[in-house]
């Protein structure tokens, strides 16, 4: 049963997957398993995976996880691929896919199941792809066989904790790029300053996870939905020219134009004022 599910994933290249038993995962949204049919007494399995989505050799003045397409997007196709093959092979069976607005900490749960390490960024890292991963589930009623671990914990070196702009702006800079409305003097100063008009890596940057796994070329991505359609690099006229159907395919397109077109304005007025 694991393997079948184990080859899906892989047919998708992802190679990072592990089963883990849902009683030893943290769930904190338990709801979300009753609107797809599982009730509280039915033994619970997962398999919880992680894609890379990091392109090689490119600059860019937004996040990377928003350079490609929206990931929900790669999410829903995945499982609108993956969840009809599982039925068909095991129709006495439920299968649900989840990323991000999960049932379960998936973090935790990936670490429980030995995909990766907690890192004290609060992300999860891994050894091949550093914390340049997205993670999702495919949970089912299946017994599938798993052994949990101690989840690991990142060496804590402080490199990450020591870069963060949070030490001087006292918010996460990702935070500070989606807020929406005028900023102040102050925070505009900030942005000009990281010139980021969407995100920010820097604490994933700076960890020796992340060099190591450049340095050894293994951190990137093999998936055409994140190799393709890519905007590393931002700009004020791109993002308006660019089409209703285009725009709400990008991660940024929840906070609507506005409030990336004012960073886009604040890093441009940056990089006039430095000619």
């Amino acid at each position: 049963m694991i393997d079948f599910i184990l080859q899906l994933l892989r047919e998708h290249q992802i190679d990072l997957a592990a089963p883990i038993n849902l009683k030893d995962c943290r769930i904190t949204r338990p709801y979300k398993l009753e609107n797809v049919g599982f009730d509280g007494n039915s033994p619970l399995s997962a398999v919880i995976f992680a894609v890379p989505y990091l392109v090689p050799g490119i600059e860019r003045n937004i996040s990377a996880y928003a350079v490609g397409r929206d990931y929900h997007g790669y999410f829903k196709e995945l499982f609108d691929t993956i969840v009809p093959a599982l039925k068909e092979r095991f129709p006495e069976n439920k299968f649900a896919g989840f990323s991000d607005d999960s049932p379960i900490d998936e973090r935790l749960a990936a670490a429980k199941a030995g995909i990766g390490i907690l890192g004290e960024n609060g992300l999860l890292i891994t050894e091949k792809y550093s914390s340049y991963v997205f993670l999702g589930e495919m949970i089912t009623d299946l017994p599938l066989e798993s052994s949990p671990i101690e989840p690991a914990h990142c060496s804590g070196c402080g490199k990450c904790i020591a870069a963060c702009p949070k030490n001087e702006i006292g918010k996460c800079l990702s935070e500070l790029t989606q807020k929406k409305g005028e900023l102040s003097a102050e925070e505009v100063s900030f942005i000009k300053k990281y010139g980021s008009a969407w995100g920010c890596d820097i604490c994933q940057e700076v960890c020796p996870h992340t060099i190591k796994a450049k340095k050894e070329q293994t951190i990137y991505t093999n998936i055409d939905y994140f190799k393709n359609n890519c905007i590393p690099t931002l700009s004020a006229e791109l993002l308006c020219q660019m089409d209703d159907e285009e725009f709400q395919k990008r991660a940024y397109s929840w906070r609507k134009r506005a409030t990336v077109l004012r960073n886009l304005k604040i890093i441009a007025h940056k990089d006039k004022s430095n000619e």
